[in-house]
């Protein structure tokens, strides 16, 4: 705050001592005072007069209008949205109290010179003073709202850019730029070449010296333009690059009232927005599966689907009823999580996906959504995985069975609640294949189909069982049993 207050203090004592100096001097290469014989030591003195009236209600009412901001922040505290929308318009309320000084000096002078010398004096005294504070209250804008960004970032925090009625608009900084650059020197030009005549000498001094301020100022101007505009933007591109590499963890600081604080605000509104939807996706996809996601995303709202080839198995618990008597509801769960824990990493690595859980039982499909290469070889590796990695943990008793065979697959339900699932034959023969694998030593069984269409290398761990009458099924399937 204090770096903020000693630049507000230095752009109103700087740019006004300056723009006082250019005044006199151009007035003094124009002849005037001394037009005005010997009434000029009059005007010198009140000129002298009311720079210091000047300076020192500049000051008060400078001081005034800082001290609504700085007593929030010097307290370590928020500001209010009342004093936050104060705060954002320090740069044109200082832009006033130039604006007003310099007014009251042009008017002061231009009486005088019309009392003691004539209106053509009044005039060109009036006009002189006119543009300096043209170009003061310019400067005085531009500078303060580059000074004042500490305290405007602070203050946007709570008024929001979306919120603030504000003149730092890239429109207004333009206009100021144009005026300081080109607009005052070129009207000052004007009315030395143009009658009437303003003054008794020749205006080359005065031109020259009108070509200087306006390369000056507009050097001046251009960079503080620049720095206000040109820092946020490139700000904005670097943040929008790391959005589009895939970084979402990002964000711009807000430090303009005016469109670009807007444009700062949308940038973050869209981070914001992304970070949103990958946490949505990712919760679709933990319930779902990432194959589910995409589906979804690919067919949108349809209750639709194609009948192709898969292979299913089904894991169920043995015994689930037993085991809840006798033990307490969260051991249960957790036993079942690190079952599931087991089936997810198995059915993931072989590129399956686990279409639902029930319960104390989980069904996992090979070949749906997306299509796989060797659905049947993969699913009887990961069967034997399944079953070798409960067996070690050694709290659980299941069966698994795996069955191979045309199902529809799509998303089932109404408009408003969607399901991606499974239906045919085989997912119901691979649940009534891990009813009978519960008793078995290896409690692993397959149908015949889908040992037959797995790979050479994985139905060497496959031993023929025997042909049994499943549950709902009118002829007896032939099945294989999993071995080590």
């Amino acid at each position: 705050m204090l770096r903020t207050s000693l630049g507000f203090a230095t752009i109103g004592f700087g740019t006004s001592f300056c723009g006082a100096a250019l005044v006199m001097l151009l007035l003094w290469l124009q002849g005037l005072p001394d037009d005005l014989g010997p009434a000029s030591w009059v005007v010198l003195v009140s000129a002298l007069g009311y720079v210091l009236l000047a300076f020192v209600i500049g000051t008060v009412w400078a001081g005034y209008l800082q001290s609504r901001t700085v007593l929030w922040f010097v307290a370590g505290r928020r500001p209010t949205p009342k004093e936050a929308a104060k705060a954002l318009r320090i740069p044109r309320d200082l832009a006033v109290v130039t604006g007003t000084l310099w007014a009251g000096g042009a008017t002061v002078f231009g009486v005088l010179a019309a009392v003691f010398g004539s209106w053509y004096d009044a005039v060109g005294v009036v006009l002189m003073i006119a543009l300096g504070g043209l170009a003061t209250t310019g400067l005085t804008y531009l500078a303060a709202e580059w000074v004042a960004r500490p305290v405007q970032s602070l203050s946007l925090k709570v008024a929001g850019p979306h919120g603030v009625s504000s003149s730092t608009t890239v429109l207004t900084r333009l206009v100021v730029t144009w005026g300081l650059s080109s607009g005052v020197p070129l009207v000052g030009v004007l009315l030395l070449v143009l009658p009437p005549d303003l003054g008794d000498t020749d205006p080359s001094s005065s031109l020259l010296v009108l070509s200087l301020i306006g390369l000056v100022l507009g050097a001046l101007a251009t960079g503080l333009f620049a720095r206000a505009v040109a820092a946020p933007l490139r700000g904005l591109r670097l943040v929008l690059d790391r959005i589009g590499s895939g970084h979402r963890d990002v964000a711009v600081g807000i430090d303009d009232a005016g469109e670009i604080g807007m444009l700062q605000a949308s940038v973050n509104d869209l981070a914001a927005g992304l970070r949103e939807q990958e946490r949505l996706r990712d919760l679709f996809g933990r319930h779902v599966g990432d194959d589910v996601v995409r589906h979804a995303l690919e067919h949108g709202i349809s209750l639709s689907g194609d009948v192709r080839e898969v292979t299913a198995l089904f894991v169920d618990v043995a015994d689930s009823t037993t085991l809840a008597t006798r033990l307490p509801p969260d051991e249960v769960v957790r036993r079942l999580n690190r079952l599931f824990a087991a089936v997810v990493e198995a059915t993931n690595t072989h590129g399956g996906l686990v279409n639902k859980f029930q319960g104390d039982a989980a069904l996992c499909v090979f070949g749906a959504p997306a299509r796989h290469a060797d659905a049947a070889t993969s699913a009887l590796r990961t069967a034997r995985a399944i079953r070798d990695a409960v067996h070690g943990h050694g709290e659980l008793d299941l069966g698994i069975g795996v069955a191979t065979g045309r199902v529809f697959a799509g998303q089932l339900g109404a408009r408003s609640r969607l399901e991606y699932t499974v239906i045919g034959d085989a997912v119901n023969e691979a649940a009534r294949l891990t009813e009978h694998a519960k008793q078995l030593p290896g409690r692993v069984l397959a149908s015949g189909a889908a040992v037959e269409s797995a790979a050479e290398s994985e139905r060497a761990h496959w031993e023929r069982h025997a042909a049994l009458h499943l549950r709902g099924r009118e002829s007896p399937t032939l099945t294989w049993t999993g071995g080590a």
